[in-house]
């Protein structure tokens, strides 16, 4: 069996709702992806591989607090998660389970929605973006959503956010060719991933599990500098007191980034999905495609990343566990 961890869909119901919080050229954009809506061109597009190959659900881009208020996201999220469910209710062997989406500008409202989708739905877990609405995930007001999170048991996807305004430069106004989503996504998922880490998060929960999109982005890169530089590093603020980062962690730093699960949504990179295999091992990396958004409607990416898999350094076993044992252990699945 092949289990993709980390792919994307959006209910229809959701469309209903939507002319109230999006433009429509943005509403457009998310309908000429066919496979992301239609669940009948998605059946299809997952029959071409296999009787075997089975998703579990996240909802597409955007996140729900960069469209609507703390008053309003609890609705849409509602709308989404019901939405998820009713697909894998109707066809559990292609669609084994869903994870939720919260509504993260509103964290009580987030709390709530956490147990009724554990209660009604028996979700899998949460897809949480790697900032709200540009507030870090280690902001107090966060903490009781990952603390429910672990004290479910249940696993964080974490999902890499960062708009077209935000500007590489300091003195621009946009992110000029896209570079805010080939080059910042990645930096935001492991800045997502460093303040956890930095913050304490996982000492205070430690049960906590998350699966990090792309194989922890940049993280695998920055072995060296996790490892023998950054750690004692005499903070530059005086915030901090000129202390050494990360004087106060119980354990290494780099243990905390291991701990993380990484996927293997590369979009066909070998070598990074090699450094990213090499970096957290094959019982921390989970099969995932990031379907549907490639030209194909989802097809490249599936096609893509089983090349990738197959022709990576190591056992048929480890493979298998990636393709399935790990993604089982970590949600209970049978």
């Amino acid at each position: 069996m092949k289990i993709d961890a980390f792919n994307h869909i959006f209910p229809t119901a959701l469309f209903d709702v939507l002319p109230d919080y999006m433009p429509k050229a943005q509403i457009d954009r998310l309908r000429s992806i066919v496979t992301l809506w239609d669940i009948d061109a998605r059946l299809r597009l997952l029959d071409e591989f296999g009787e075997d190959f089975c998703q579990i659900l996240s909802l597409s881009q955007p996140p729900l607090d960069s469209i609507a208020s703390p008053e309003d996201t609890p609705h849409l999220a509602r709308v989404a998660n019901d939405g998820m469910a009713a697909i894998c209710r109707a066809h559990p062997d292609r669609f084994p389970g869903y994870i939720m989406s919260l509504p993260m500008n509103n964290p009580d409202a987030a709390v709530i929605e956490i147990d009724r989708n554990i209660q009604e739905h028996g979700v899998l877990g949460a897809q949480i973006h790697s900032n709200v609405s540009g507030k870090a995930l280690d902001k107090p007001e966060y903490f009781q959503i990952f603390e429910r999170m672990a004290h479910h048991g249940r696993p964080v996807w974490l999902h890499p956010a960062r708009p077209i305004t935000h500007p590489d430069y300091m003195t621009e106004e946009i992110s000029e060719f896209d570079i805010w989503w080939g080059m910042g996504w990645p930096y935001e998922t492991s800045a997502a991933m460093a303040r956890m880490v930095f913050s304490g998060m996982f000492d205070k929960l430690p049960h906590l599990k998350v699966i990090s999109h792309h194989w922890g982005a940049y993280i695998p890169h920055a072995e060296g500098r996790l490892k023998h530089h950054w750690p004692g590093r005499k903070s530059q603020s005086d915030k901090y007191d000129y202390e050494p980062i990360g004087s106060d962690l119980k354990r290494p730093v780099i243990d905390y980034f291991k701990d993380f699960y990484g996927d293997t949504a590369m979009f066909g990179a070998q070598a990074a999905s090699q450094a990213g295999l090499d970096f957290f091992g094959a019982g921390n990396s989970v099969f995932a495609t990031d379907c549907p958004y490639d030209r194909e409607g989802g097809r490249m990416l599936i096609r893509d990343t089983l090349q990738v898999m197959e022709n990576l350094r190591c056992t048929d076993e480890e493979r298998q566990s990636m393709y399935e044992g790990n993604i089982k252990g970590l949600l209970g699945l049978k």
